[in-house]
């Protein structure tokens, strides 16, 4: 098989958020056995002018939905970003995976060249489809997962690197 826009991303996008939805899960699991309230877990920072939790699961699903629309050119579902609790946070895993899942591959392959332009923050980027892939989307969901994954390992949740990767 050989590497295309579709396997490079709709597969990618959703192993990201199955670990990340197992993710949450151990962090659910923890606060129930050590009687923590779960939403301190939702809540928590690594840092002060850093994004909680609940936000790190927002953007990552964000990140996945807009990539496959924007490459795609399908309409995105739109979230209310009202997620506080472990279950809504997973609901809104759950919403983003079947949305992913409904994106045909021949939407996605051979948008490699498609131009694609977004605000981001206070600046307008052009990308070409490969390079917003590449350079933008997996970048991000990466880093969200990977701050939703710090947050709970920095708040004593037993998690490892196979949590994060997943199971082969």
């Amino acid at each position: 098989m050989s590497l295309t826009m579709y396997s490079s991303s709709i597969p990618y996008f959703i192993r990201a958020l199955n670990n990340l939805s197992a993710i949450l899960k151990k962090g659910s699991d923890h606060a129930d056995t050590h009687e923590i309230d779960p939403t301190i877990l939702a809540t928590a920072r690594l840092f002060p002018d850093m994004f909680p939790l609940s936000r790190q699961v927002q953007i990552a699903c964000d990140v996945s939905k807009g990539a496959a629309s924007r490459i795609s050119g399908i309409e995105a579902p739109s979230f209310e970003d009202t997620e506080s609790s472990f279950d809504e946070l997973q609901e809104r895993i759950k919403k983003t995976i079947e949305f992913l899942e409904s994106v045909p591959e021949d939407k996605i392959n051979g948008t490699e060249e498609k131009a694609i332009k977004m605000q981001a923050g206070t600046f307008e980027v052009d990308f070409t489809g490969t390079s917003y892939l590449l350079m933008w989307a997996l970048p991000n969901i990466h880093f969200h997962v990977t701050t939703t994954y710090n947050i709970l390992r920095h708040n004593g949740v037993a998690l490892g690197k196979i949590d994060f990767v997943g199971k082969p």
